[in-house]
């Protein structure tokens, strides 16, 4: 009689531990916490709108090269958008997913290319925003190696740039107004229509000196640390 009671008493016990060792298994089942993901200036990368890395289910561009500071020639892809720096001597070079692109030739950022806007400092300016210099045509090691066509040049950061026409670069047949002085900046001069009254000259030829300018020319403009320094022009009949 006894032993029935006891069998009874041990499957309870038994039970008891199943249920024990079920509740151990499900109480385990479940996921253990992610940890965040490192983001890195690398390749690949994500950026956003304000330019910080972010997980690339939120970004606005990607990182498309790694390059020192500044880049040097060729480190950043030529459709890169904007190029960041990221920490010393380094920098990122970001393309947008979507446009606008503004490392598009004349867009005003990314890598200074040729097609794009400069001021008279060297920097590159969006070309439809007003105020700058000239046209980039080329950018070469020095002012000798500009191709046919240049009209001006800058200093950039480790380049020349070779300007062509367009923005207040002067070309044959330009108009200026009459300068203060005769040797002055390019910033000094200024181009206007050859219609305003207060067109002064018109543009005939560039020489490098002033004993090179055609008969005609009565005047000329001298530069300083001009691309072609001695401005040769005709006095305009009032």
């Amino acid at each position: 009689m006894d032993t029935v009671p006891k069998l009874a008493v041990a499957g309870v016990a038994v039970a008891a531990a199943l249920v024990a060792l079920a509740g151990a298994v499900i109480a385990g089942s479940g996921k253990a916490a992610q940890p965040r993901p490192v983001l890195r200036w690398t390749p690949g990368a994500c950026v956003t709108g304000t330019l910080a890395l972010t997980a690339c289910n939120g970004g606005d561009s990607e990182v498309v090269a790694m390059a020192s500071d500044p880049p040097a020639p060729g480190e950043c892809p030529e459709d890169t958008d904007e190029v960041l720096r990221v920490g010393a001597g380094r920098t990122a070079c970001v393309r947008n997913f979507l446009e606008p692109h503004p490392g598009a030739p004349g867009g005003g950022g990314g890598l200074l290319r040729p097609g794009d806007c400069v001021t008279l400092d060297g920097r590159e300016r969006a070309c439809a925003r007003p105020g700058w210099y000239g046209r980039a045509l080329a950018l070469t090691a020095e002012p000798s190696a500009c191709p046919d066509g240049t009209l001006d040049t800058l200093e950039g950061d480790s380049r020349v740039i070779c300007l062509g026409r367009g923005g207040q670069v002067l070309d044959r047949g330009a108009c200026v107004a009459e300068p203060a002085t005769d040797v002055i900046a390019r910033s000094a001069v200024t181009r206007l229509p050859c219609d305003s009254p207060h067109a002064w000259a018109r543009v005939v030829s560039f020489e490098v000196t002033p004993a090179r300018c055609p008969p005609g020319s009565r005047r000329y403009l001298r530069a300083d640390e001009g691309y072609r320094p001695v401005t040769c022009l005709y006095v305009l009949s009032k």
